[in-house]
């Protein structure tokens, strides 16, 4: 498919494996990683630092393939190189098992890693908006990653039951070179070399310093749930099958809300959408705070529908539509460096110095950090 036409059938299907893949990867790392980590003997400290070290270089590699992608119109060519890259230095996984090695293996793997959903982002949005396209049906395409995550989440927790740990790394490889192959017939993108700091130039503004600021805090806000929010359920005296029935409940509102995402946004604005998002969110972490109900923790969950559904989609839009062509990789990278790196970082930092002292408290300043996101942007985003 060229730049500039509409979305074709073809090009949908491709994007829908794309997310389906990453996201099915994420629901196989995200969970079990640090777990497998854990059981080859790495303490806490060990597990802690290996994920800052890859956040760290998420930030800034996600931005500086992205300059280059955009700069030389190589968007494609650095997407399918580093696709493979990743599966291949993923390899190196299978034989490591002491700290020093998985440390400098990392460092390799997440180089090429990081930028590749900051990619896939732009090239959605490419192809939604070529031809007259409409691009409130992204929601519908990226819903497919989040059907990829819920399903591998849940499918690992029985494969993991009655195989080692260790399965993770031979499947995480697996769906790395399976992303690899799928890559090849992802579209080109255009750009025009001589465009690219105009595009900058006109992404470097305060409405961007805006949004910006307020998906960080509001991506910040979520340090508590992300990071704690099991922990505070197991403390109160659910199981592990409850706890994991509301991450599915949520994850199901998510879902459901991202399909209709481009409904919704016939009747309201992304900057509205966005400000909605946030004022749920500080109304989630209020009911978490005070939640100990089956239903009150259930209402809670069903609010991931706006918190992270409608925030995200409407981000990634807002975010297209503060770019320009020539700066669409960039611009996405930025907005994913900004809000899920150092964002998250920051909560989990935080939450995690913090937690012991003051328990389920945080998500109270949770709900204050998300109600200021609102409100800056509220303000200084007109």
């Amino acid at each position: 498919m060229k730049p500039g036409e509409s979305l074709n059938g073809s090009s949908e299907r491709i994007l829908k494996i794309q997310y389906f893949i990453y996201f099915g990867v994420m629901g196989i790392f995200l969970p079990y990683f640090n777990l497998y980590c854990h059981h080859l003997g790495f303490t806490s400290f060990e597990i802690g630092s290996l994920s800052a070290l890859r956040t760290a270089i998420t930030i800034v590699f996600s931005i500086v393939w992205s300059i280059v992608a955009d700069r030389y119109a190589w968007r494609k060519p650095i997407y399918v190189l580093f696709n493979f890259l990743s599966a291949a230095i993923w390899v190196f996984f299978l034989y490591i098992n002491d700290f020093s090695g998985m440390v400098i293996v990392t460092i390799f793997h997440t180089i090429f890693f990081a930028p590749l959903i900051a990619f896939i982002e732009a090239f959605a949005m490419d192809e939604l908006g070529g031809g007259g396209g409409d691009k409130n049906r992204y929601g519908r395409i990226r819903a497919w990653g989040s059907v990829s995550f819920i399903l591998v989440v849940f499918s690992l927790g029985k494969v993991s039951d009655l195989f080692s740990i260790n399965t993770i790394v031979p499947l995480i490889l697996a769906g790395y070179t399976l992303q690899a192959i799928f890559s090849i017939p992802m579209p080109k993108a255009k750009a025009r070399e001589e465009q690219f700091h105009a595009g900058v130039r006109e992404l470097l503004n305060a409405r961007t310093l805006t949004f910006l600021t307020c998906s960080f805090l509001m991506i910040f806000s979520h340090g508590t749930y992300y990071g704690f929010y099991s922990i505070y359920l197991e403390e109160l005296g659910y199981g592990p099958f409850f706890i994991g029935s509301t991450w599915a409940v949520a994850s199901i509102a998510e879902i459901v809300i991202m399909i209709n995402s481009g409904r919704i946004l016939k009747y309201i604005t992304l900057e509205n959408m966005i400000f909605f998002s946030c004022l749920a969110a500080s109304a989630r972490w209020c009911l978490l705070w005070r939640a100990v109900t089956v239903a009150e923790i259930m209402i809670a969950q069903l609010l991931h529908a706006f918190t992270y559904g409608t925030f995200h989609v409407a981000s990634i839009l807002y975010m297209d539509r503060l770019s320009t062509g020539e700066t669409r990789t960039l611009g996405q990278a930025t907005n994913n460096a900004v809000s899920y790196g150092l964002g998250m970082m920051a909560g989990f930092m935080l939450n995690g110095y913090l937690y012991e002292t003051y328990g389920a408290r945080l998500f109270l300043m949770s709900a204050s950090v998300s109600l200021a996101g609102a409100v800056v942007f509220k303000i200084l985003g007109r």
